[in-house]
C-alpha cells in the first residue's frame, strides 16, 4: 500500500514516513523498514530534513508488483525447487509431480506479476473509487 502511495505522488515529491503510515494504518517502524529495503533495491530515495521523506525515483510503469514482493519477501515460488532466485536441487525433480505442479503455481504466478506495474495499480484502483 506504501508503494501505491508513493506511485501516486511519483511527480509530486518526497512523503514523510508519517504521512504513508497514517493514510494507510501501517505501523512506522514496519514501514520504515519496508522503505529501507526498496531504497536499497533503487527502488526508492529519500530526503532528510525539512521537507525531506521518501519518493519514487522510477516511473510507476517500470515498478512491477513481482520486483517489489522479491525485494520485501524473496522469492515468488511456493516451494524452493523451484524457485529461480533461491533454487534448492532436489533429486527427484525431472519426475516429481509435485515439482512439476509447484513450478506451473511459480510460473503463473510470476506471469501476472511481472505485467502488472504500479502504474496498471493506480489505474484500477483509481476506477474503483
Amino acid at each position: 500500500m506504501a508503494m501505491i502511495v508513493l506511485a501516486m505522488n511519483y511527480e509530486k515529491g518526497t512523503m514523510q514516513i508519517k504521512e504513508i503510515a497514517k493514510s494507510e494504518n501501517i505501523p512506522i517502524k514496519f514501514l520504515e523498514q519496508i522503505l529501507l529495503e526498496l531504497k536499497k533495491a533503487g527502488i526508492l530515495e529519500s530526503k532528510r530534513g525539512s521537507g525531506g521523506g521518501y519518493r519514487l525515483i522510477k516511473h510507476p510503469a517500470k515498478v512491477t508488483m513481482a520486483m517489489i514482493i522479491r525485494i520485501i519477501d524473496g522469492p515468488l515460488a511456493p516451494i524452493n525447487c523451484v524457485s529461480q532466485m533461491a533454487h534448492v536441487k532436489c533429486p527427484k525433480e525431472k519426475q516429481c509431480g509435485l515439482y512439476k505442479t509447484m513450478l506451473d503455481v511459480r510460473n503463473a504466478i510470476s506471469d501476472i506479476l511481472e505485467s502488472v506495474s504500479f502504474e496498471d495499480i493506480i489505474n484500477r484502483y483509481e476506477k474503483g473509487k
